[in-house]
């Protein structure tokens, strides 16, 4: 198996079946959960430079608010519908930024003809089953999203000051 094939197996054996079981909804490589006032979204972005044999690629995950969603009916999310858009290293301990699968990886995780898919998974699975999903079923109300973003400066004051426009109404 390349790397290309590796990548779209572990996508549908463990990385979708776990997000529909959580409550995601999908559309290519993006899943999003709406709750509410505010979505969740986690979205697989290749590197530019990838080849059949080794490639790099991160997630991109965040919330967003529902009223500012581009899809009229509510119902899709996407990446640009983002108020938050940070990438998975940011929910990760310490320890998970660099494992053997993150050290070499341009744009964040590595894959390549010779990895080895099992092992993978359960690096993956660790990251997103440990850290990443727990953060993110902790954001239950807009002020979950407050307090949890509060540590990210920026991105902090552009959905808080979203969230007060949203208030206002």
């Amino acid at each position: 198996m390349n790397a290309k094939e590796k990548q779209k197996e572990f996508i549908g054996s463990y990385l979708k079946p776990k997000l529909k079981e959580e409550g995601f909804r999908t559309s290519g490589q993006t899943w999003w959960k709406i709750i509410d006032d505010f979505f969740i979204l986690i979205n697989l972005q290749n590197s530019q430079w990838n080849s059949k044999e080794e490639l790099s690629f991160c997630f991109n995950i965040g919330v967003g608010l529902t009223e500012k969603m581009k899809d009229p009916n509510r119902k899709k999310a996407t990446y640009f519908d983002l108020a938050v858009p940070l990438r998975e290293d940011t929910y990760l301990k310490d320890n998970r930024r660099e494992h053997k699968y993150r050290k070499d990886g341009w744009l964040g995780y590595k894959l390549t003809g010779k990895t080895d898919l099992s092992d993978f998974t359960n690096e993956l699975k660790t990251d997103f089953e440990i850290d990443i999903l727990p953060k993110l079923n902790g954001l239950k109300t807009l002020d979950d999203c407050l307090e949890f973003y509060g540590q990210f400066e920026f991105w902090n004051n552009v959905l808080k000051t979203q969230v007060e426009e949203l208030r206002k109404k």
